[in-house]
């Protein structure tokens, strides 16, 4: 047996076999009371040196629930997310619900490339068809060609597809849609899985060379599965399949320093005693606010420090624990308030938001106003200038 030290404890293990040049050991429950608990078991490794999403930073994110937090949260900070502002961009109106590796690729081939389904693949949450518009084709590709930071977060690894053409779609099939001669469903593997990610590397790096590149896997589950095993287990596979493939492309691509995993699912499965509300599929805001808080302080520039952060931790764990004790009932209310109060911040901001636009617009149309006055009056200037000096010349 030799020593080892773990969270500033002496233990033992079996010398037998080489350990390596790099161990980093997993938490148990008392390594999350240390002060440097955050650093050491989420972080290590994982952030840049230096965070780089300022105010003015172009930050477009969208793919399954994590992208849509970071969007939410980055637009309340002032920070510059056109996908809060063009409606009409299906990254915008559909930024949590392109949930597949395939149908984020889709996105960026059609902005970039213009290439366009053979079939309706792309549907709403009431089912209703998007279509292949090319003005809304145009402004996706406005946002990803100003882009400075792609968000981008998986869902699952579940798919249904259409079968002549191996199209898939973004979710399921409309009922009203479904033609089982054609619609077929399957599971996804890990190299179809990298394979995307490397055609959606290939597409950012080829259009926005400089760009930040962010990655993370959605922590909410499958509300059901396809498949003939219990949801539990069909969940597992999915996620770990997506997390390896997410391994594997990171990996591979260990020289981009532009290139990054953010572990928002190791933060909300691992990290709480009471993640998930009473559907057992969606983080308690407690965890969610922990991942957009550990996001900010390692990626935007608002001047969060290590003690700003563990002050978060130590709020988060306190109210989890809290949360734990509680009755399933009492948590799901304490959890639909916040989502009540969370809707009402939301209406204000966007109505103060709304209200500064307006008055950015009107006083930009008071300036225009203003110079073509301007001009009318030095216009009038000249011609009255000339006709003294025709008089005079008379």
């Amino acid at each position: 047996m030799v020593d080892f030290a773990l969270d500033g404890e002496t233990k033992k293990m079996s010398a037998t076999f080489y350990r390596g040049e790099t161990v980093n050991f997993y938490p148990q429950d008392s390594s999350f009371d240390r002060d440097d608990a955050v650093v050491t078991y989420l972080a290590k490794g994982l952030m840049p040196p230096e965070p780089m999403i300022g105010p003015d930073t172009v930050t477009v994110a969208f793919g399954s629930c994590f992208a849509a937090h970071m969007s939410n949260h980055l637009s309340n900070l002032g920070f510059n997310v056109p996908t809060k502002g063009e409606a009409r961009a299906y990254i915008s109106t559909m930024g949590d619900g392109i949930v597949n590796t395939y149908a984020i690729r889709q996105q960026f081939e059609w902005a970039w490339q213009g290439r366009v389904p053979e079939v309706p693949l792309w549907h709403g949450y009431d089912g209703k068809e998007f279509g292949y518009d090319e003005e809304v084709r145009e402004q996706t590709r406005r946002i990803f060609d100003s882009a400075e930071v792609f968000i981008l977060t998986l869902g699952l690894s579940e798919i249904w597809y259409d079968e002549p053409t191996g199209e898939v779609f973004w979710r399921a099939v409309p009922t009203n849609r479904i033609d089982p001669s054609r619609h077929k469903f399957r599971n996804t593997s890990v190299g179809e899985n990298v394979a995307n990610l490397e055609a959606i590397y290939s597409l950012i790096r080829q259009h926005q060379p400089d760009a930040t590149i962010v990655f993370s896997l959605s922590p909410v589950g499958l509300t059901a599965t396809f498949r003939g095993i219990p949801g539990i287990v069909a969940n597992s596979v999915s996620k770990a399949t997506l997390r390896a493939a997410l391994d594997e492309f990171t990996r591979h691509h260990a020289g981009d320093r532009n290139l990054f995993y953010f572990p928002s699912y190791e933060v909300v499965t691992t990290c709480f005693e009471r993640p998930f509300i009473d559907d057992r599929k969606h983080p308690h805001w407690t965890a969610v606010d922990f991942n957009l808080t550990l996001f900010e302080r390692y990626f935007c520039q608002t001047g969060m420090t290590d003690a700003d952060l563990l002050t978060a931790w130590r709020a988060a764990r306190a109210e989890d624990r809290r949360l734990a004790q509680m009755t399933s009932v009492e948590a799901q209310a304490a959890f639909q308030r916040q989502s009540d109060e969370r809707s009402e911040e939301m209406r204000r901001l966007h109505a103060e938001a709304k209200a500064v636009a307006e008055q950015k617009r009107v006083e930009l149309m008071q300036q225009r106003e203003a110079e073509r006055q301007a001009r009318l009056d030095a216009h009038k200037e000249r011609l009255e200038a000339r006709r003294r000096s025709a008089g005079t010349a008379g």
